[in-house]
């Protein structure tokens, strides 16, 4: 079809096979063939892969179904507290915010420090106030609110479980994470990764995860690839994974499969449990993760279209 593709998460998980609808699966699947294509329509008519990877990720940014945006997870105040990254393989500039409740998109948040300074991270009131300087849509902090969200938060809020996810407080074998992002390649070579999140549940407010961290969670680079993470931030952060697999193809020699299969076993050696997407400089497409379900999904280069669920 020609020199592009695209791929997309919504976030690593727990969920087994029959612990869900076949209409709540079928939900799951058409938001991920939405975001999809809103991407891939970008990138078929020579558009580029940053424009590609901020147009899927804000689909999921507006669906509930993602812990990303509109339905994010609680923190510990019982806040949706937000953060979202976005980088260029072209020129390696990347861009962040963190900790922000009132902007509609995060990703356009990250877009625009990325473009309109010369910084790559920005927190808190800061990002809120520039966001808004940039004209970006901010909304009332209640447009974030999900009930299954706020249920699950309630059921944790008074534990001081270090390891929340987003799940916690419903049956283990049904909990989903929902971190989304995507990588790109567009026909002029160029890779692009976004990622958002809404953290994990009942977390320390303040606390800050891998997605808006260059190189832990979200990275790109055209000598190589773009990678997204989704999973226990902290671990990823610690492994420093999408640079990472970066690293180890272009100082090593590693295929994108050979390195995203080493990153992924470092998560796993110190106990981490998560799942990527990645794109390498020539459309190969890999998506390990060793939970038992991640939302995923892709169009590689010869057309073929993909999204799933479990393993």
């Amino acid at each position: 079809m020609g020199n592009y593709a695209i791929a997309i998460h919504g976030g690593a998980g727990t969920l087994m096979p029959g612990t869900v609808s076949p209409e709540k699966e079928k939900e799951f699947h058409d938001k991920l063939s939405e975001s999809l294509q809103a991407g891939y329509n970008i990138l078929s008519k020579g558009g580029s892969a940053v424009d590609a990877v901020e147009a899927a990720v804000r689909v999921m940014e507006d669906s509930p179904l993602f812990n990303s945006g509109k339905g994010s997870v609680f923190n510990s105040d019982g806040i949706n507290e937000m953060d979202a990254a976005i980088m260029n393989g072209k020129n390696l500039k990347a861009g962040a915010i963190a900790e922000v409740h009132t902007v509609r998109n995060p990703i356009s948040g990250a877009r625009a420090v990325m473009e309109k300074t010369k910084h790559v991270l920005l927190a808190s009131a800061g990002a809120e106030k520039f966001a808004k300087e940039m004209g970006l849509e901010i909304v009332d902090p209640s447009y974030f609110y999900d009930e299954e969200r706020h249920q699950q938060w309630l059921a944790t809020k008074d534990t001081d479980s270090p390891n929340s996810w987003a799940g916690d407080g419903i049956p283990e074998g049904t909990k989903k994470y929902g971190t989304v992002g995507c990588v790109a390649l567009d026909n002029q070579g160029n890779v692009a990764a976004a990622t958002s999140t809404g953290g994990i549940n009942n977390k320390k407010f303040g606390r800050v995860g891998d997605a808006p961290l260059i190189g832990a969670g979200t990275y790109a680079n055209n000598k190589t690839c773009a990678v997204s993470c989704t999973g226990e931030g902290e671990y990823f952060i610690r492994n420093v994974v999408a640079y990472d697999i970066s690293a180890l193809m272009e100082y090593k020699g590693l295929t994108l499969a050979q390195a995203t299969a080493e990153a992924m076993k470092k998560v796993a050696l110190l106990g981490g449990e998560g799942g990527l997407i990645s794109i390498d400089n020539q459309g190969t497409i890999c998506t390990p993760f060793n939970t038992s379900s991640m939302f995923r999904g892709w169009i590689n280069t010869a057309g073929e279209k993909f999204t799933g669920v479990f393993r």
